[in-house]
């Protein structure tokens, strides 16, 4: 399957499954608490391959690189910023092993700064947008297929982004998603519909929803934001909502049943690229394509 056959399937009205959660698999496996996954793209390649493979072997149709915090304003925060090029390239090459010439895409992954864009925050969407272009270079230099920003909570910042990507990947399938963590909002107040009357109008191929809050609120969010946009939706919620132990893991009580048993009401309502997000175990992502696929 090529990038170009994704899109021409997609407005065929066909449906795709994405991958699971990364961060909150690898810490089942080690990763410290806090921790940035990418640290592990170069200290422990082998869980991060075979995470992907795992996902591959329950379903999973598209996979995301290990690059969500791999711009490099995110990495300097975890004061990997020296290891921006090696990280980003590794990651891609992580994943493509994985593929290994099965019929699945590699999407490279980019998760929003951390930081609050000026005049809220110390970063201005000029400085957001070449970190978001110098990741996006990279990304496309190492031969992804699509690339997916995604857990976008700012209006401002997911057009940068946007704009930063579009700069060096032209050709390339975009995927914009957004996570309504405020039940049918963003952090910022940002509703589906919002989202979309922007999104609609610039250089990305489908829009979605990832992460959040509940399952039922997810839904919700699936809902209102098909109403507003014709666009293909890319839907990865968590697998419900996290309880923190007292080794301050998050645990998710959603079985990998009772989430494939959601996934005819997210047809339903809309969604064409499916998978999960925080505590969505490859089993839960079996589930979830068995149940697309049935």
């Amino acid at each position: 399957m090529s990038a170009d056959s994704l899109l021409t399937r997609l407005a065929r009205g066909e449906i795709f499954v994405s991958d699971g959660a990364t961060g909150t698999n690898l810490q089942k496996m080690g990763l410290p608490i806090g921790a940035a996954a990418e640290s592990w793209v170069l200290d422990n390649p082998e869980a991060v391959l075979g995470l992907n493979q795992a996902f591959i072997e329950a379903g999973a149709e598209i996979l995301l690189t290990c690059t969500f915090g791999g711009t490099r304003i995110r990495l300097e925060a975890s004061d990997l910023g020296d290891q921006f090029t090696a990280i980003n390239l590794k990651a891609i090459k992580i994943t493509q092993s994985a593929v290994n010439g099965r019929d699945v895409l590699v999407a490279g992954s980019i998760g929003p700064t951390g930081h609050m864009l000026a005049p809220l925050g110390d970063i201005t969407p000029e400085e957001a947008e070449d970190d978001f272009e110098a990741q996006a270079r990279l990304l496309n230099k190492g031969g992804v297929d699509l690339i997916v920003i995604e857990t976008q909570f700012d209006l401002n910042e997911a057009q940068a982004a946007v704009r930063g990507v579009r700069k060096v990947t032209k050709d390339l399938p975009v995927v914009c998603s957004f996570s309504f963590d405020r039940g049918t909002r963003t952090m910022m107040g940002v509703r589906p519909q919002d989202a979309a009357q922007v999104m609609n109008d610039l250089p990305v191929d489908i829009l979605g929803i990832n992460c959040g809050r509940s399952m039922d609120e997810n839904l919700e969010a699936l809902k209102q934001l098909r109403g507003e946009t014709s666009k293909p939706i890319w839907f990865k919620p968590n697998a419900g909502m996290p309880e923190v132990g007292d080794d301050g893991k998050p645990t998710y009580s959603l079985s990998p049943e009772e989430m494939g048993a959601l996934v005819p009401l997210w047809l339903e309502a809309g969604a064409q690229i499916i998978g999960g997000c925080c505590g969505t175990s490859p089993a839960h992502l079996g589930a979830v394509a068995q149940a697309v696929h049935a």
